[in-house]
């Protein structure tokens, strides 16, 4: 029987928000079955000791600077990549913001930060390397961290939920639309996971009653999505595109 394995030995990877959280681990799932990462984000200094933990381990990546709201940054950076490391296979559109408030109290600043992280940002990223695996006609894979938010609602978090739908729709959009070149499209959709931007919110009592309602009665590390991160960016998913997969232990049911 054939053995199913997630090789990725000779392909380049950009991952985005990479500097903390999901994208951080994403990259070193990546770097770990044989990819170059190139990993991106505003803190430098961040992805600089990422690269070399990546390197110690025996993998490989490299740190680009990249604020994914600017598009010529976008386009340059895209360039730079591809001059420094080659050709890229597969992109990892991560970075993401949330604000957290009532719907009544959001501020015109308070969207354009969200929606110009989530929303543009990947569309634009999307684009650009969508145009250069089109023109080399060697297909590839785009994998969107959407977010369970954007299958159900949650209390105020409309505009973290509005971007994540939309980074939904547009999975689907972009994977009609680039089937025939040959490049899957699909998105993560993590639950409850625990980074260090909200670790200290599962100690609190608001957060012990969260976790207490789940039907797993726990909330998961990064590492929960390499499985399904490897899977995405392989041969082995070849066959699946436009998809939403949750990574959630169940939260959607509740």
């Amino acid at each position: 029987m054939p053995e199913l394995t997630y090789n990725l030995n000779g392909k380049v990877a950009l991952v985005t928000g990479a500097s903390s959280g999901l994208g951080r681990q994403a990259a070193i799932a990546l770097a770990g079955a044989g990819a170059q990462v190139a990993v991106t984000a505003r803190r430098t200094d961040r992805l600089d000791t990422l690269a070399a933990e990546i390197a110690a381990a025996g993998g490989q990546a490299t740190a680009f600077a990249l604020d994914v709201r600017d598009p010529d940054a976008i386009e340059r950076v895209v360039a730079a990549i591809e001059d420094t490391l080659g050709p890229i296979n597969i992109l990892v559109n991560n970075a993401g913001v949330s604000v957290v408030k009532r719907p009544e109290d959001f501020t015109m600043e308070d969207y354009d930060f969200v929606h110009e992280t989530n929303v543009k940002g990947p569309f634009f990223l999307a684009q650009a390397v969508g145009r250069r695996m089109i023109k080399r006609g060697m297909g590839g894979k785009i994998i969107n961290i959407a977010s369970m938010m954007a299958l159900r609602a949650y209390g105020k978090l409309t505009l973290y939920g509005m971007s994540k739908a939309a980074i939904a729709h547009m999975t689907k959009q972009l994977a009609l639309d680039w089937a025939r070149h040959d490049i899957q499209v699909n998105a993560i959709c993590p639950g409850y996971i625990e980074t260090e931007m909200n670790a200290d919110h599962w100690l609190t009592r608001d957060g012990q009653g969260m976790i207490a309602a789940m039907p797993r009665r726990r909330v998961g590390t990064p590492e929960v999505m390499d499985g399904t991160l490897l899977l995405l960016a392989s041969s082995q998913s070849d066959y699946m595109t436009g998809t939403l997969i949750p990574v959630d232990d169940g939260q959607l049911l509740m």
